[in-house]
């Protein structure tokens, strides 16, 4: 099992001891999350790498979630949904701040830019797939997919 599973699982029972029925919610939603993506297509045990792609993809269901609730004047569910994603941000690794966005896109700029035989300037939004598919490598959950396609478009220009 990885280490980042068994720590949820641990979460889990420390979160059944205090009795936090909010967090222990969450993080039985995430071990669900985790169990459909090991039970999806071949099954398989999970990497951390995988959870920590689970947990990006329920910290942006879970945003969406509270945007609507907002635009439609339901504050307390918003709530609730940002309460989940405080307890998921915990399984994510530390995140990017602005100038470490722009370096890393640099850095995937430069290596399609060395991958395709031209000078960095030369790369444009054509290539902006590429860019996207490399810097997300490098990222490795550390970014907001949404963050870092805007830093790409920026770049790109």
């Amino acid at each position: 099992m990885s280490e980042l599973k068994e720590t949820i699982r641990e979460d889990m029972k420390t979160a059944m001891k205090a009795k936090d029925k909010e967090r222990l919610g969450a993080i039985r939603m995430l071990l669900a999350a985790i169990q459909a993506e090991e039970t999806t297509g071949a099954k398989h045990e999970v990497t951390d790498e995988e959870i920590i792609k689970v947990v990006a993809r329920e910290i942006k269901k879970r945003r969406e979630s509270a945007e609507i609730y907002t635009a439609n004047g339901r504050e307390d569910l918003a709530a609730t949904e940002l309460a989940e994603v405080a307890v998921l941000e915990t399984y994510q690794p530390s995140q990017l701040d602005d100038a470490g966005v722009d370096k890393l896109v640099e850095d995937a700029v430069a290596a399609v830019a060395a991958e395709q035989g031209v000078a960095p300037a030369e790369i444009g939004m054509k290539q902006m797939g590429q860019v996207m598919k490399e810097a997300n490598a490098r990222a490795g959950g550390s970014v907001d997919g949404k963050r870092l396609s805007a830093a790409v478009k920026q770049r790109l220009g």
